[in-house]
């Protein structure tokens, strides 16, 4: 069984420490689960969160049945969309990290990240409601991101190519800020919000001419 903080896939045989067996997930249902997540984001990013079931199941290629079974209601499939996305944000980088040098990792983490926040379109409104479903998701997000972040600015800032004075929640913040929704953005504005972001933060360092990956 393998398993990330937050979420538990079973994918064998597997029992529980007081031996009793748990139930395996079957990879065709994994599967549907899989789709119905990356379809709801989708649509979600361009349609917002109250967008008709219909056009989620007809993108993931599933019928009505199958996500009410994984999600009886919205509110379950918006939080398990959040976490997906989090997830997806978090496991970016040890790909970034493998193809690129420290500082350029950095940078293109934060486009990552600034990707996340402009695709949740809805989903900020959605996550104040009150709905006590969404109670996690900010610790979530926070457990998620906060130490990929924090390995990558003192990656950078090991290897010079960043100050060392920078502190993760900030620079998620900032980033936020930068950020517009991905409708409004037909420029490129936030890509190079961002690029200058960073560009600050590689300001007076030994190495200021940044990477490429």
């Amino acid at each position: 069984m393998t398993q990330d903080q937050g979420t538990t896939r079973v994918t064998g045989t597997e029992a529980t420490s007081e031996g009793q067996p748990v139930k395996r997930v079957r990879a065709d249902a994994q599967r549907s689960t899989d789709a119905l997540l990356s379809a709801a984001a989708d649509v979600f990013a361009t349609s917002g969160v109250d967008a008709p079931v219909r056009q989620i199941t007809a993108k993931a290629g599933v019928g009505a049945g199958t996500l009410y079974r994984h999600f009886p209601q919205r509110a379950d499939l918006i939080a398990a969309v959040f976490r997906h996305e989090v997830d997806a944000c978090a496991d970016a980088a040890p790909t970034l990290v493998a193809q690129c040098g420290p500082a350029e990792a950095l940078a293109e983490w934060l486009q990552r990240f600034a990707v996340f926040i402009a695709t949740k379109r809805g989903l900020s409104a959605a996550l104040h409601s009150g709905d006590p479903t969404y109670d996690s998701l900010p610790a979530y997000f926070e457990q998620r991101l906060i130490p990929v972040l924090t390995t990558l600015l003192d990656s950078a800032a090991r290897a010079g190519e960043i100050r060392a004075d920078v502190d993760p929640d900030d620079i998620l913040v900032a980033t936020r800020n930068l950020t517009l929704p991905a409708h409004e953005d037909e420029n490129g504005h936030t890509r190079r919000m961002i690029a200058l972001l960073v560009d600050g933060l590689r300001y007076g360092t030994r190495t200021h001419t940044p990477e490429t990956c």
